[in-house]
């Protein structure tokens, strides 16, 4: 029978409290948080698996039971549960808007996997395409510099050791390199 009495005082209470809190008084926001944010915040927890998301709905409720305190109707139900269905619904939300944002998110990275795979295959379409027309205007080229070329761009060779390993001056591969470049941009010069 004592339970039922602090029970329903503690009901009457926390009315009271939401209508100190409908007139402005921020000490009783201050009184009721402290009464009932633990079991709130539980439930949330429960119901989001996330302390720091919790922790946000839990602000959010209180906020909305500032704005709202006015409507509050002791008559439907005590102010904890009241409190209990906004923490509740609140909770739901941001646990469907999380779930929402995840599956944008995946079908985001999908979408840019997709994009980048195909940009990444025309690319290497174009790459072949265009080491195809390189190979064919370097096989146009004299043999000696030809050599030169392909030892210095595709061997990642400098002159200096081109020229010891062909023994040749370095003067005479630096023309070759030279001049079997100025070839390969006029005959390239279409596909610039």
């Amino acid at each position: 029978m004592l339970e039922r009495e602090t029970a329903e005082e503690t009901k009457a209470a926390q009315a009271q409290l939401l209508q100190r809190v409908a007139a402005g008084d921020r000490q009783a926001v201050s009184e009721l948080y402290d009464q009932i944010a633990a079991p709130l915040f539980s439930v949330a927890v429960r119901i989001l698996g996330d302390a720091a998301d919790a922790e946000e709905v839990i602000q959010d409720v209180f906020v909305q039971l500032w704005e709202k305190a006015a409507i509050f109707d002791s008559s439907l139900g005590s102010a904890f549960h009241w409190a209990l269905s906004i923490t509740r619904h609140r909770s739901i939300d941001r646990l469907r808007s999380r779930q929402r944002r995840a599956r944008l998110v995946e079908e985001l990275q999908k979408t840019m996997s997709s994009e980048v795979s195909s940009q990444a295959e025309r690319a290497s379409a174009l790459d072949a395409e265009d080491a195809g027309v390189v190979r064919t205007a370097l096989r146009t080229l004299p043999e000696d510099q030809r050599q030169a070329i392909e030892l210095a761009f595709f061997g990642a060779k400098t002159h200096l050791e081109i020229a010891e390993s062909l023994n040749e001056p370095l003067g005479t591969i630096k023309a070759r390199i030279r001049r079997g470049m100025m070839k390969l941009r006029d005959s390239l010069q279409e596909y610039a």
